[in-house]
């Protein structure tokens, strides 16, 4: 991947503002992009129920993923009077994680955000996981989504159409320090036709990506988005 030539702007320690295709993405510490143009997030990778899909084969996980994931939500959701959300693929996790308590939480989430126009771009868990249950209005489509000279996907596949922004990868890059001391962020990772944003789900676990020179990576360090030099 080389440099698609878009142009980045200034770096705040909430969120980078980067110029893709022409049109401004506001890439946020809560690891979800903003479409200041047409009100919309874009979120990838909740995995909702992934937490209840282990704790159901009998591994020890945490509880409570899906109300902090929802709960960050509904603060992008404020903060920025988003009018619509669109889900990069891999809404839930399996079907084993429909339970009923989880589905629960999410309606009750979805009844608090009523006027919020819902679209799920289908992920590769989605298809096993099964549609999202009828009464949470959310519009399911398959990839490309056509968005202007977007194309909002899950997989981070070029297409001649338009500028790909997608997901299923959980990216993250591995910082290293003096003494072989690693560290390993969630990260956003933009090249010359796809863009490939962190997964926004809590216990999604994170992949090694390998930039090529040119690529750009912002790395998320607690509140800070931070842009990584070019290579």
């Amino acid at each position: 991947m080389t440099d698609p030539g878009q142009t980045a702007t200034a770096t705040a320690p909430s969120f980078a503002a980067y110029t893709v295709a022409g049109v401004e993405l506001h890439l946020l510490a809560e690891r979800a992009a903003w479409l200041p143009s047409s009100r919309t997030l874009l979120v990838a990778d909740l995995h909702i129920g992934k937490a209840a899909a282990f704790r159901s084969h009998g591994v020890p996980v945490p509880g409570g993923t899906t109300l902090d994931a929802l709960e960050r939500l509904s603060q992008l959701v404020r903060r920025h009077g988003a009018e619509r959300i669109v889900f990069l693929g891999d809404f839930l996790h399996s079907a084993r994680g429909r339970l009923p308590a989880t589905l629960a939480h999410v309606s009750a989430w979805r009844e608090a955000h009523a006027a919020l126009v819902l679209t799920l771009v289908e992920g590769n868990h989605d298809r096993h996981a099964g549609s999202p249950p009828d009464d949470l209005r959310i519009e399911t489509v398959r990839e490309p989504l056509v968005e202007g000279p977007l194309r909002l996907c899950h997989h981070p596949v070029a297409d001649a159409g338009g500028y790909v922004i997608a997901g299923h990868l959980h990216p993250a890059f591995v910082l290293r320090a003096r003494a072989n001391e690693r560290l390993r962020l969630p990260c956003y990772w933009f090249g010359p036709r796809v863009g490939v944003l962190p997964a926004f789900g809590g216990f999604t676990g994170a992949a090694r990506v390998e930039p090529e020179p040119g690529d750009r990576i912002w790395v998320i360090a607690d509140d800070r988005v931070l842009a990584l030099p070019l290579r």
